[in-house]
């Protein structure tokens, strides 16, 4: 089981990966091994997660999802295919975690009068300095 938070846990067997050729580190290796990993999550069937979570996770990582909601992760950072399946399930448990996050509602605000008073004291400040730049008028 894969925790992504107190109250979300998701089972591995719900994961499917795909093994390749990796374009990383691996020295001899890198042509021979299949070590870079490709994860997927079918988030839409997830018997896990509630409607709300799965929408949610949907709509925040709309880039990473295919148009049936499995989500795509690859992981090609290390040399080993374990290594590499160890950092794409992280990714994924953060991903989750952080769509899943609740952002407070943004509260709206006024311009203090004090702000407002500054402002409107320094454009008149600039438009005196201003005003004393140009030449005086010559009156006949």
């Amino acid at each position: 089981m894969l925790e992504i938070n107190e109250s979300t846990r998701i089972n591995e067997d719900q994961f499917s990966f795909q093994y390749s050729r990796s374009s990383g580190p691996g020295g001899q290796n890198v042509n021979k091994l299949n070590t870079r990993v490709t994860l997927f999550f079918d988030v839409a069937n997830c018997p896990d997660m509630s409607e709300l979570q799965k929408k949610r996770i949907l709509k925040k990582l709309a880039t990473r999802a295919d148009k049936n909601g499995v989500l795509r992760i690859v992981s090609q950072k290390h040399r080993t295919q374990n290594a590499n399946r160890r950092t794409a399930v992280e990714r994924l448990a953060r991903l989750i975690a952080a769509a899943l996050e609740r952002k407070p509602p943004r509260r709206k605000t006024s311009v203090p009068k004090w702000a407002k008073k500054k402002r409107l004291e320094e454009k008149s400040r600039r438009s005196e300095i201003k005003k004393l730049r140009t030449k005086p008028a010559l009156d006949t």
